[in-house]
């Protein structure tokens, strides 16, 4: 029996990775088995980002990589789906017509249609519902032996930050209805998965669209689901993140205590630029609210250094606004252009120069904040959800605590995924907490 093979290669954020699983998951209802190997794939998909040139670029350079086995095997079906193939759409075949089809944002639920009207018709096929269609049709990936898993809540935004693609090619905010999220997640729970991260632009705009419920409604559901010890979400925007939610993580059973806050810049000038939509004196009370009702918390954020007109005088009040927050952990960008974007056309582009000396000079300043927090857990035991061997050391096991901390320790016990463990800090560096596990006495 002939055994046909599916590979499918991510590129960009979570949701991308969510959508790859569901696509994955009607490849197989098809007869598709996985493979990691690109010369052994029937069907190729290249599941696309644009919010950065660089990562096109990249894309372009596996779609030309990927021409020489369209060459060696006729039969070989390559696709591009995603973000770029919403934003460029037939313009990519005349790019490479080795193309077989492009499908877009809001269509990866027609992957099995597009699969068999390729094999019959072997011309170009193009599925690009608007950016704003609402809600894609609804796909499960099988959560398999899955400790975690990804669940899309909503999709698309309405903010329209002066630097970013996504709601040109993901449309409008549409949030699914509160009753499918919480039925895949019962599902989830019944086969074994231990943690679930709910995926959104704006996960705190969810439920604007409906009235049903807002997100802190749904979070309050979705913690009463026996099974399911560790609620993550991603990603909030600081405007919407209001009194409701907190206090419903605060009062909850498994809602993790990690706020990922992305501030973007540390200057009023800035952020009017790019249309972020509120000041460092409101974005200062809520992280002061968030640590006063939640004091174990953890706060991180996104910063994008060299924006468009951003001056030595932007960049030290940046510095200074780093120093006074401490946040756990700073996710740090350079700015790049994106064409189809305001800043793109913006007077006073930042050089490459300046903004690498830039940003630095920022991460020496948080790589010193971030260990001095993680020094303080020294001596300090830790809740740890189980994740399995790290990479490098199958007897070095990692697992994160409800804030988001990697922690490492030897394995001297039966701990498995999924399975919740303490752990006492021994040594405390800046990404990372080792530790030992604190195993029960047997008695």
């Amino acid at each position: 029996m002939i055994h046909y093979k599916y590979m499918i290669l991510t590129y960009g954020c979570q949701m991308n990775e969510s959508d790859s699983q569901r696509m994955g998951t009607q490849l197989e209802i098809l007869g598709y088995e996985k493979t990691l190997v690109l010369d052994e794939a029937d069907v190729i998909l290249l599941n696309t980002c644009c919010v950065r040139e660089s990562a096109e670029n990249k894309i372009y350079g596996k779609i030309g990589e990927i021409k020489h086995l369209k060459q060696a095997k006729h039969e070989l079906i390559f696709g591009i789906v995603g973000c770029m193939a919403q934003k460029e759409g037939e313009a990519l075949f005349k790019r490479a017509p080795h193309i077989d089809f492009v499908l877009g944002t809001n269509n990866i639920h027609e992957l099995n249609n597009i699969i068999n009207d390729i094999k019959l018709s072997r011309h170009h096929m193009t599925k690009l519902a608007p950016a704003d269609g609402g809600i894609p049709q609804e796909v499960l990936p099988p959560s398999g032996n899955s400790l975690s898993v990804w669940i899309p809540i909503m999709y698309g935004c309405n903010n329209f930050c002066t630097y970013c693609i996504v709601p040109y090619v993901r449309g409008r905010e549409h949030s699914r209805p509160m009753h499918s999220i919480i039925e895949e997640t019962k599902k989830y729970s019944a086969d074994g998965v231990k943690e679930i991260t709910l995926l959104g632009q704006n996960v705190n705009s969810y439920g604007k669209d409906m009235p049903e419920g807002d997100f802190a409604d749904l979070l309050y559901e979705l913690d009463k689901i026996d099974g399911i010890e560790r609620i993550r979400y991603m990603t909030s925007h600081p405007r919407d993140l209001n009194d409701k939610v907190i206090e419903t993580i605060k009062n909850s059973r498994h809602i993790c205590t990690h706020f990922h806050l992305p501030v973007q810049y540390g200057s009023d000038r800035i952020l009017k630029a790019m249309n972020r939509g509120y000041s460092l004196e409101y974005y200062r009370k809520l992280a002061e609210k968030v640590r006063k009702a939640i004091p174990e918390c953890s706060l991180t954020t996104d910063l994008i250094i060299g924006f468009p007109g951003e001056t030595d005088a932007d960049f030290e009040q940046m510095l200074t606004f780093l120093r006074q927050m401490r946040y756990d952990a700073a996710y740090t960008f350079l700015y790049s252009k994106r064409s189809g974007t305001p800043a793109a056309t913006m007077d006073n582009q930042v050089s490459d120069s300046v903004k690498k000396n830039r940003l630095n000079q920022l991460m020496s300043i948080q790589n010193e904040i971030s260990l001095q927090i993680n020094e303080a857990f020294i001596n300090k035991t830790v809740q740890v959800m189980v994740e399995g061997p790290s990479r490098t050391d199958a007897s070095v096991y990692t697992g994160r605590t409800s804030t988001n901390k990697i922690v490492l320790w030897q394995k001297n016990g039966t701990e498995k995924a999924g399975d919740i463990l303490n752990v006492r800090i021994t040594h405390p560096q800046t990404w990372i907490l080792k530790g030992e596990a604190q195993y029960a006495k047997e008695k």
